[in-house]
């Protein structure tokens, strides 16, 4: 049967994906093998592939693979989240597509159509990360409103508010005007954006003056003046000196509301007054508490204008914003308008820009839980990756903020708390269980008209408990399954979530398991293309992974995203990436085809013996690299070990090293321990390409293989020896090498012309036991041994030994002359550069003695070279 040219990942994919299921390779069970764990980021279930879960899953399923061949127990678990915010728009929106609205349906109703959203579409991203080669344990899927796990959510809840550590109060928080719901400071978005500063006129209350004198204040959201309950002097301008005492008229409303003095106000920022709002500003918020001002809400939930702005009600805020622009304008009370740039918060779920409001929430107190998750990252225990993030860390865990955890939607876990018409509550798991509480805590209220709570707590709330919960670790605390993988090895995650996920889960897992839940934590960069930019759908930079899937391969596409991404670096994607990933899977595929060819004639010996040593030698020195690579989660550059290993060393070096002559047979020691060598590398390609490495692990080139004989499954390589000898020698025999074939291309000479090759050796290398790769690789006729330069000869150096190719007629006398003299002038330039660090005596004191002896070599070996390129000089002469 002939073999295709190219390899073709569309025939083999899908077959193995379906074998490695079909045999439970991926299925992990407690035994006694050491457990490698690691549960996955859970991607939302509104969600579908993007290229940021590419690189994320590609490094999961590459640090799986290779712990399952390791003969460790793999087990890696998938599942979603239910992101209430996404997840909650998308069954709104397809409702009005149905004619409904969500305030016209119940909440039981509302749940039923999430429910039925969340099963045709909350799966896909799974299936898109099979094409991927995700090696999860499917068996062990979790969704995060499954039942047991929003139990999980609940029992915290309520074990957390009776230690104290959940409250309830009225508190100036993140809203969302589209979601209609509180989010956390690490769910806005901070975007600068272009606005307009206005500068209004507040009348001065001053009975004496016989004339109106006016304030002028500079703000960016002129809709809110009717929300004004102060302006604010810092105490120490002498431009407001004037107005201490005093106070001003809103404009268009004339509500009269003090001045007041504080530091606070910065005296250079617009005009050195401050309008403020305390319902609408956090910092003005706090100016309020300190000066005991009134708070006056003018804004909706949606947004709109309410009855307290007195006008404009119902009216959009950014509508209003352009209406009270216009209308102080026509009221004399705008001074002038200034283009100006500021940050602004949006909601990271729906884009709406947040409005800072005051609203009954529930709060997770975070003090008591951060300075242990602290410790374990600051001690070690948790390391992350890169460890440039762990100062990151220790600022924001050390001025942490209470988390606002109640969200204003219907899907996610319910809050267990229940009012009754008095308004006081309790907390409890079910409506029975909070009868009795109400009995026992308020025995003088009905507690028969009671409601529960209508607010959901934050989906990260559950997400929180993810490393415990997916194991039954909350329902069955002494499980086999959580004592066995509990706590997990690696987390892969992007570092914009390590706060509001990672740093949390480390806070859960030491109060409910006293254990931190994983052990290292690799930070994964932005990606971004090959301009910078962040990948996103608006912008349209992003491409379509499924799409590069079917163009490059699955192996190609991994191949690519890993060889740009850096550990905690971002990572500049382009499609020429995946190109080269599918080149090297075809680099693959042909030396599969070459070996496969070849005949072997069982008479014939070994006479590559030094090729073959050569190439254990450097597979186990590149293993070596790889692995220390792995180690420090350097997972590109154990992927760029590889990749040279197999393109360079193995397909360009070994192979030709070895190869018989054209349609000649090859001896079978040297076949035998070739096909050794080509496994060795599908072992340790096969966690960066499952695909193609699968597919040649079964091909009858290799062995017999059993049912369960496969690559996914094979020991993964072990360390050997290193003769670095010998890897110095034919480093020195490849140099003399690609010499020969520079000086054939700059002669313009055939590569099947043989030519002499005359030696003089100043090293200790027994080119002897290397002349037939040297006359192999090179095409050498002949070769002598000489003591002196070889007049009229072609030169080259190969480390410290001299080579000559007699070209007779072909020769350039004077062209050589000068390629020597110019060589000549270049090491006589760095021998200088040498000598002036050797003779400059801080350097020779200060610094380490093996740089010192380093230079000193080197000085050592440019004279020797220059000694040679000299004697081939004036041989020429």
């Amino acid at each position: 049967m002939s073999i295709p040219k190219t390899y073709n990942p569309r025939e083999t994919e899908d077959k193995w994906y379906s074998y490695w299921l079909d045999k439970k390779f991926f299925r992990s069970v407690p035994d006694d093998r050491e457990p490698y764990t690691i549960v996955i980021p859970p991607p939302n279930v509104t969600g579908v592939l993007h290229m940021g879960h590419m690189l994320n899953n590609t490094i999961q399923d590459v640090l799986i693979r290779r712990a399952r061949m390791q003969g460790k127990n793999a087990c890696w678990v998938p599942g979603t989240d239910h992101a209430s915010i996404a997840t909650e728009a998308k069954v709104v929106a397809m409702l009005k597509e149905k004619g409904i609205e969500k305030k016209d349906v119940s909440r039981e109703e509302f749940l039923d159509y999430a429910y039925e959203w969340k099963d045709k579409y909350g799966g896909i991203i799974l299936k898109q990360l099979e094409k991927l080669g995700a090696s999860c344990d499917w068996d062990r899927t979790r969704f995060t409103m499954e039942e047991d796990l929003s139990e999980a959510v609940i029992d915290t809840f309520i074990h957390l508010y009776k230690k104290g550590w959940i409250y309830r109060g009225i508190r100036m928080v993140n809203w969302d005007p589209k979601g209609k719901t509180a989010v956390s400071d690490e769910e806005v978005i901070r975007k600068e954006v272009n606005q307009k500063l206005y500068y209004v006129r507040y009348e001065v209350k001053d009975l004496a003056a016989e004339s109106k004198t006016y304030l002028t204040i500079a703000t960016t959201r002129p809709e809110t003046i009717m929300a004004d309950t102060a302006i604010c002097i810092n105490p120490n301008d002498p431009r407001f000196s004037h107005l201490k005492g005093k106070s001003v008229f809103i404009p268009l409303i004339n509500r009269e509301i003090p001045v007041i003095e504080d530091e606070y106000v910065d005296m250079e920022f617009g005009t050195g007054c401050l309008k403020v709002t305390p319902a609408h500003d956090l910092n003005d918020y706090e100016l309020g508490v300190k000066h005991k001002l009134q708070v006056i809400d003018i804004l909706s939930d949606d947004g709109t204008l309410n009855e307290n702005a007195q006008i404009l009600v119902g009216e959009d805020r950014f509508v209003a914003r352009k209406m009270i622009s216009k209308m102080l304008e026509e009221a004399g009370s705008l001074e002038k308008v200034e283009d100006y740039k500021s940050q602004i918060g949006f909601s990271e779920r729906t884009d709406a820009a947040i409005e800072p409001k005051l609203s009954m929430q529930w709060f997770c107190k975070m003090s008591e839980m951060s300075e242990p998750a602290l410790n374990y990252v600051l001690n070690g225990e948790v390391k992350l990756i890169p460890e440039k993030f762990i100062n990151t860390y220790k600022h924001w865990m050390e001025n942490v903020k209470d988390w606002c955890i109640s969200r204003q939607l219907w899907w996610g876990q319910r809050i267990p708390a229940w009012y009754n018409l008095k308004g006081e509550w309790v907390v409890a798991r079910t409506r029975e269980e909070a009868i009795h509480e109400f009995k026992t805590q308020f025995p003088e209220s009905d507690s028969n008209e009671i409601r529960q709570d209508d607010d959901v707590v934050d989906t990260w709330f559950s997400s929180w408990l993810w490393p415990i919960s997916v194991f039954d670790g909350f329902k069955d605390p002494d499980n086999e399954d959580i004592n066995y993988y509990y706590p997990t090895n690696d987390l892969v995650t992007a570092p914009e979530i390590l706060f509001f996920w990672v740093a949390r889960m480390i806070m859960a897992g030491h109060e409910f398991r006293g254990k931190a839940p994983f052990k290292n934590v690799y930070l994964t960069g932005i990606v971004r293309d090959k301009q910078g930019r962040k990948m996103s759908k608006s912008l349209g930079n992003s491409p379509d992974p499924i799409d590069l899937i079917e163009r490059y391969g699955a192996d190609g596409v991994r191949v690519g995203m890993l060889l740009c991404s850096p550990a905690g670096n971002d990572l500049m994607f382009d499609e020429s990436y995946c190109e080269q990933g599918r080149n090297f899977a075809n680099k693959i595929w042909n030396a599969f085809r070459l070996v496969k060819g070849w005949e072997v004639d069982e008479n014939l010996t070994n006479t590559n013996q030094q090729a073959i040593s050569w190439f254990d030698s450097a597979f186990n020195q590149a293993f070596a690299e790889i692995e220390e690579n792995y180690r420090q989660y350097r997972l590109s550059d154990s992927l760029m070990g590889i990749y040279k290993l197999v393109w360079d060393d193995f397909c360009a070096w070994y192979l030709e090293m070895i190869k018989p002559v054209y349609q000649q047979p090859i001896d079978p020691e040297t076949y035998r321990v070739t096909i050794e060598y080509f496994e060795r590398i599908l072992k340790l390609l096969h966690p960066f390409m499952p695909f193609l490495t699968e597919e040649l692990w079964h091909d009858d080139l290799f062995t017999e293989r059993q049912e369960l004989d496969c690559c996914i499954v094979a020991p993964y390589p072990v360390a050997g020896k290193v003769n670095a000898a010998l890897l110095s020698d034919i480093d020195t025999v490849k140099q003399v090498v690609s010499e020969i074939r520079n000086v054939r291309n700059a002669k313009q000479i055939s590569p099947k012309e043989a030519l002499p090759l005359s030696i003089r050796v100043n090293s200790s290398i027994n080119y002897e036991e290397y002349l037939s790769i040297i006359f192999k690789l090179a095409n050498i006729s002949t070769s002598e041994f000489v003591k002196e330069p070889v007049p009229g000869a072609n030169t080259f150096m190969a480390g410290k030994d001299e080579f000559f190719i007699s070209l007779e007629n072909n020769i350039d006398v004077d062209s050589e002359k000068e390629r020597l003299e110019k060589e000549i002038d270049y090491l006589n330039g760095f021998l200088r550069s040498v000598e002036a660090k050797l003779s400059n005596e801080r350097f020779v004191q200060n610094a380490k003695e093996d740089v010192v002896e380093n230079e000193r070599r080197k000085k050592e070996d440019a004279l020797s070279k220059l000694a040679i390129l000299k004697a081939g000089l004036k041989s020429l002469q």
